[in-house]
């Protein structure tokens, strides 16, 4: 039997940390932290490490995530038509949806938009589903 392994953190790479960090704090509702060089996001148990300007990681992935080369969905808490309010009332533009999409919650309902490196991000609400 295999063991119950959850998944803790991965990474993403940013060019610069102010933006970054404002963009992940105010429009994710991520905790910025303090992390070696640089900063890691907090969102309540998952974390998000960041590789940017000044981090010398070890190890790496071979060949490591540039900015802008992530990929990621977080889920929101309410229905989907308050994330599309909320990412417009931050300047955010919606890329795409709403529309259909199966996450680790089952059927639910996704908007994409990017971060200020172009990295793909994605709010899923299942309350829509």
């Amino acid at each position: 039997m295999a063991p119950d392994v959850r998944l803790d953190h991965c990474v993403i790479h940013v060019s610069e940390w102010a933006r970054s960090n404002a963009f992940y704090r105010d429009v994710l509702g991520a905790e910025p932290v303090r992390a070696r060089a640089g900063w890691a996001y907090r969102f309540g148990a998952q974390q998000l490490n960041v590789h940017g300007p000044g981090v010398d990681a070890e190890p790496v992935a071979r060949v490591p995530v540039p900015p802008g080369g992530s990929d990621l969905c977080f889920e929101w808490p309410g229905e989907i038509e308050g994330a599309e309010q909320h990412l417009r009332r931050h300047g955010v533009e919606v890329e795409m949806g709403p529309v259909g999409r199966r996450g680790a919650g089952g059927a639910g309902t996704s908007l994409y938009f990017r971060d200020p490196d172009g990295s793909l991000l994605e709010f899923i609400s299942y309350a829509n589903a």
